[in-house]
């Protein structure tokens, strides 16, 4: 994919045909699609600096009754994925930028960072595999489990009423 924020969306939705097309995460789409945005725009411009002359490559493995698997690599620098500030922080809830990776975590069951940050490695099983079950195991105040989504609106929701932007 070329490093161009108009590139990131078609591929989005290109992808999700097939990930959808294949019911490897049936239940969990959104969360997925949420994660390839936002990996995609890191990529984009923090990786490659929107520089037209870097690609960002993206691998995708679906496998029915186990989930997607999505590797993204960019042609840039790298970083220190323990460095990234804690987007939670009171500080840092005013900022316009800092909650993609948190949000990508948030989304996906496995998320871990490769060739010193130019590669993310992200797994996402069905909503109804076994690691989902397991995690339900554990309530929310309301007796019920908190899902990816939910986190997702709830720190969105924190960041608005901090007077903060969510990213996209």
């Amino acid at each position: 994919m070329p490093s161009g924020i108009k590139a990131i969306s078609p591929l989005v939705n290109r992808l999700m045909r097939l990930i959808e097309g294949s019911r490897c995460v049936a239940g969990n789409e959104p969360a997925v699609e949420l994660a390839l945005q936002e990996v995609l725009s890191n990529a984009v411009v923090h990786g490659n600096r929107m520089d037209a002359h870097k690609l960002v490559q993206v691998r995708c493995q679906c496998e029915l009754g186990k989930g997607v698997s999505i590797i993204v690599t960019d042609q840039g620098e790298g970083f220190n994925p323990k460095a990234v500030p804690d987007p939670l922080a009171i500080e840092r809830l005013v900022e316009e930028h800092g909650r993609g990776i948190h949000l990508i975590k948030l989304a996906m069951d496995e998320v871990w960072f490769a060739r010193g940050g130019t590669e993310v490695h992200m797994r996402k099983g069905s909503a109804r595999s076994p690691r989902t079950e397991r995690r339900s195991k554990s309530k929310t105040a309301n007796d019920r489990p908190p899902n990816n989504i939910q986190r997702s609106a709830a720190l969105a929701d924190t960041l608005a009423d901090a007077g903060g932007k969510p990213e996209r």
